[in-house]
């Protein structure tokens, strides 16, 4: 797109005498500087919201009242015809003119809208989605589980990115693997990794343990440097990993040729379904088993940290999100969000592959359209059941379908994040 340019003289000529005495300040002003840091601050601002500027002019328009009246000034004849009286002349210094005033103002109201200008976006964290393209902080990463004075601790870590990490210790062993449940019991504590380290440091906050983790075993020692316990890394895998279809399944995609999502896409490397598909299948009571791979994304936070969502008709959904060794909330791995937490957080590292496997129970109507009973679920995350018969009062928020006594499809949320999936089969009831 052309842009006029603005041309300005380099300096006074003889004609400037017959010039008005407002052009002339105007044009002393832009030759000293000041007209053309209001033109570009100006200039900046020509795609600002208009709503935003409407709601800065006010207190833009009340600071300029300190020129006084600054349109009589330039409208009156006298001024028009003469220009500035001698004795304002020889004040010029120690009081602006009105041109001048006029330029500090709009260069006010300027530079206000730059200051409301929203920051620039932060670049979006990593996603790995390939464990030997990841960062030095991956490998540390994982669960570990050993033995002291007779006790099982399992311990998860998980990255911060930067080199940052948590520790979390479970008394008994780890989640679904030994851990009692009893959630006073966990304590967390922050490592950090060198640059150029392959191993990370933890201390506990009063200083009596210190422990140094290398991704293959973690070593405990007191202050005095004593060696208290060892434990060893482990890898678990979901016992329905890799489950094949009975006979009367609807198979949705098994990465050999079957894929009944429509319009979806393939990660050709993995051979397993992205995110963002709706099965052209429709299902009303059934089960369902569907593996899932949560991408490695060490900078995120929260909900931008692998999320996704396996939808039920379209309409009740079981979050999916990187809440590996996290509290494990409704809105996390597992949730049903603002329904119900699952009873134990069976999130597994992310880039590992996982399970659900679901009973799903449809929402029963009368004969006249009134919801009779609410549909109900049993959930189980990597072989632990983490819902049980949990009543779903009425379709998620976000759901592509509302709730109505149809069938519905299986849907498979796009939240921005690379999620993946394969081995999806329903059985109907």
């Amino acid at each position: 797109m052309m842009t006029r340019q603005m041309h300005w003289p380099k300096r006074y000529t003889a004609a400037d005498q017959y010039i008005s005495a407002p052009r002339k300040e105007l044009r002393a002003a832009r030759e000293s500087g000041l007209g053309a840091l209001v033109f570009n601050r100006l200039w900046e601002l020509r795609h600002t919201n208009t709503r935003r500027i409407f709601l800065i002019m006010p207190a833009c328009i009340i600071i300029s009242i300190w020129g006084g009246t600054l349109l009589k000034l330039c409208d009156s004849p006298q001024y028009k015809r003469n220009g500035p009286s001698p004795n304002r002349r020889k004040s010029v210094r120690s009081s602006p003119s009105p041109t001048m005033r006029l330029l500090l103002t709009a260069l006010l109201f300027a530079s206000v809208i730059h200051a409301q200008q929203p920051a620039a976006p932060k670049p979006k964290p990593q996603a790995f989605t390939d464990p030997a393209q990841t960062d030095d902080d991956f490998p540390i990463q994982g669960e570990y589980v050993g033995e002291m004075d007779g006790k099982t601790y399992g311990v998860q870590i998980w990255a911060q990115g930067g080199g940052k990490f948590e520790a979390v210790s479970h008394l008994g062993g780890l989640p679904g693997a030994g851990w009692d449940g009893d959630r006073t019991t966990i304590t967390r504590v922050i490592g950090t990794r060198s640059e150029g380290e392959k191993s990370a440091a933890f201390e506990s906050p009063e200083g009596s343990i210190k422990a140094e983790v290398n991704g293959a075993s973690i070593l405990v020692h007191n202050a005095d440097g004593l060696k208290l316990m060892e434990l060893n890394r482990i890898n678990r895998e979901s016992p329905t990993l890799g489950a094949q279809p009975p006979e009367n399944a609807v198979v949705l995609f098994d990465g050999k040729g079957v894929n009944r999502f429509p319009k979806s896409r393939v990660d050709e490397e993995i051979g397993a379904l992205m995110e963002g598909i709706t099965s052209e299948d429709t299902f009303g009571d059934c089960s369902l088993h569907l593996e899932f791979l949560l991408p490695y994304m060490p900078d995120a936070r929260g909900q931008g940290r692998g999320n996704s969502g396996l939808y039920l008709q379209g309409r009740y959904e079981v979050q999916m999100l990187d809440s590996f060794a996290l509290e494990g909330k409704d809105n996390e791995c597992g949730g049903l969000y603002k329904i119900a937490s699952p009873k134990v957080n069976m999130c597994l590292p992310p880039l590992t592959w996982q399970t659900y496997d679901i009973d799903f129970t449809a929402a029963r109507y009368a004969a006249g359209g009134q919801k009779t009973a609410n549909a109900k679920i049993t959930v189980k995350h990597n072989g632990v059941v983490i819902h049980e018969n949990q009543e779903l009062p009425g379709a998620t928020t976000s759901a592509p379908n509302k709730e109505a006594d149809t069938p519905g499809p299986i849907h498979l949320q796009n939240h921005g994040n690379p999620v993946r999936y394969r081995n999806i089969w329903v059985v109907r009831k």
